[in-house]
């Protein structure tokens, strides 16, 4: 048989106070003293007594919700997980609660999730769109005043706040370092291609190729999922080329673990025979073994940024779309075989011993 709902009225009468005096408690008031507030407090704890926070700001004329919706397109990354710590850390001193969903790259995923956000009358939205997001997936929420900020993947034309990293520039160090090691021949594994981040970071790695007198060679971009099994994938296709390189940049950290499992599975190791650098930098990266080379563009920080950008909006009660690039940088530690000989020359460096047996 089903419990009957503790009200306002059960605590009162519980407490041996007035109705008023509870929801005074109840909305934080300084106009009850704390023996009373105390007392209160313990008879809801005792009662299971919870408050229904989002009912209570409907009933007050103009109001709005405590709520932040946060949306990812792939949440088995660790860098999403780390920026929405990142968010968690500015909402929740604001008084705010962030609503976390995944999309799983999916866009009737996101489009359900967001309209649901919505019913649930979030005060604003932070977004790293899904694959094939169109800017027309935003206006309504624009139309409703709702805030949207979009971070990761920018979305051109959407009249939305955007925050995302300096791709191309972080691409372009990973291959001036790699080619001062003295690699020729420089592979861009993983990735979706048809993800701005992906042609963003693609065009870096072709500045830093061509800066470097390398040369662009198609062949060397191989495309895959963003993730550690499309790294095992993209370097095995690597290796299977006629003229092997002997080191990559990958799309991001996840793609890096992935290639660095591949190269084992060829009793391969990375940082050795063959040199590997990442793009993100997420915790793991500095655990790993080797420790993972890698562009750091601090997750956590997009996410505190992003929230800081959206509450700024929600306070001033307009959103006004404004445009962030954050910095990045290399952070060199050993799986690029910085310290070791100079590679052999290409396609001989990365011969696996299970070719010569």
């Amino acid at each position: 048989m089903t419990k009957a709902r503790v009200t306002v009225i059960d605590i009162a009468k519980a407490a041996g106070v007035s109705k008023s005096t509870v929801s005074l408690v109840l909305q934080g008031s300084s106009l009850v003293n704390e023996a009373t507030r105390a007392k209160v407090n313990t008879v809801m704890r005792d009662l299971g007594y919870v408050y229904n926070r989002g009912a209570a700001n409907l009933r007050q004329a103009g109001a709005k919700s405590r709520i932040i919706g946060v949306v990812v397109n792939d949440l088995t990354n660790s860098f999403f997980a780390e920026l929405a710590v990142g968010v968690d850390m500015v909402v929740q001193s604001a008084g705010f609660v962030q609503f976390l969903s995944n999309t799983g790259e999916s866009i009737d995923r996101q489009r359900e999730v967001v309209a649901s956000m919505r019913e649930h009358g979030i005060s604003g939205l932070i977004v790293s769109p899904a694959r094939a997001t169109d800017a027309a997936d935003f206006k309504p929420l624009v139309a409703a005043g709702i805030p949207v900020v979009v971070v990761v993947r920018n979305l051109p034309g959407a009249k939305v706040s955007s925050i995302v990293s300096d791709n191309r520039a972080g691409m372009v160090s990973a291959v001036k370092h790699l080619a001062g090691l003295g690699h020729k021949r420089i592979a861009f594994l993983g990735g979706f291609p048809d993800t701005a981040v992906f042609d963003d970071r693609l065009a870096g790695y072709r500045n830093g190729v061509e800066a470097a007198g390398l040369g662009y060679h198609e062949e060397l971009v191989i495309s895959s999922a963003p993730s550690r099994a499309g790294g095992v994938e993209a370097i095995g296709k690597a290796i299977a080329l006629g003229l092997r390189p002997t080191a990559a940049v990958c799309f991001n950290d996840a793609v890096a673990f992935g290639v660095c499992d591949g190269l084992r599975s060829r009793r391969l190791e990375p940082g050795v025979d063959f040199a590997v650098v990442g793009f993100d930098d997420v915790i793991e990266a500095q655990a790993a073994v080797p420790a993972l080379t890698t562009v750091s563009v601090d997750p956590q920080g997009i996410g505190r940024r992003g929230a800081q950008m959206l509450l700024k909006q929600i306070n001033a009660g307009k959103a006004e779309a404004e445009t962030m690039t954050t910095a990045v940088r290399l952070v060199v530690r050993e799986s690029c075989g910085a310290g070791k000989t100079a590679p052999a020359k290409a396609g001989k460096s990365v011969k696996s011993k299970q070719d010569a047996e």
